[in-house]
């Protein structure tokens, strides 16, 4: 796999423990009074309350991975090459790559035209070949 096809698995990586880490907060978070006018919340119940010191350890858990996914992304930036000659090299490059390019388009415009140019000839003795078994004719 190329570094940047890891690049792209690791920010996904980023984002999915992201989106459960929010999703896991939002789950776990303990009901606050918003105001005096209104009732008190709901309190958890007695086997909610003997599960709690895993939601405790949750945080500690999705944040280290976190950390570890971050690390792993900047090891794989570390490792991206780096650029040769600045960004007037990169240009020049750039350029050359480009004018390689048309050079190669134009080569395969020719060989399509020409495949063209073929193929209708073969159409024609085809549609002759066809006309002549038709009419019972023989070729010239």
């Amino acid at each position: 796999m190329d570094i940047i096809t890891q690049l792209q698995e690791q920010v996904n990586t980023i984002a999915g423990l992201a989106f459960n880490t929010f999703g896991m907060l939002q789950r776990d978070a303990f009901p606050v009074r918003l105001s005096p006018n209104y009732p008190e919340p709901p309190t958890t119940p007695s086997s909610a309350a003997e599960d709690a010191a895993s939601p405790a350890e949750e945080p500690k858990l999705v944040s280290a991975a976190l950390v570890n996914a971050a690390k792993q992304f900047d090891l794989l930036v570390a490792a991206l090459p780096l650029a040769e000659g600045g960004e007037e090299a990169q240009l020049k490059r750039i350029a050359e790559l480009q004018a390689e390019n048309d050079a190669v388009d134009q080569e395969l415009q020719k060989q399509l035209e020409a495949a063209e140019k073929e193929l209708k000839q073969v159409q024609e003795l085809f549609r002759q070949a066809t006309d002549n078994c038709l009419n019972l004719k023989k070729p010239d």
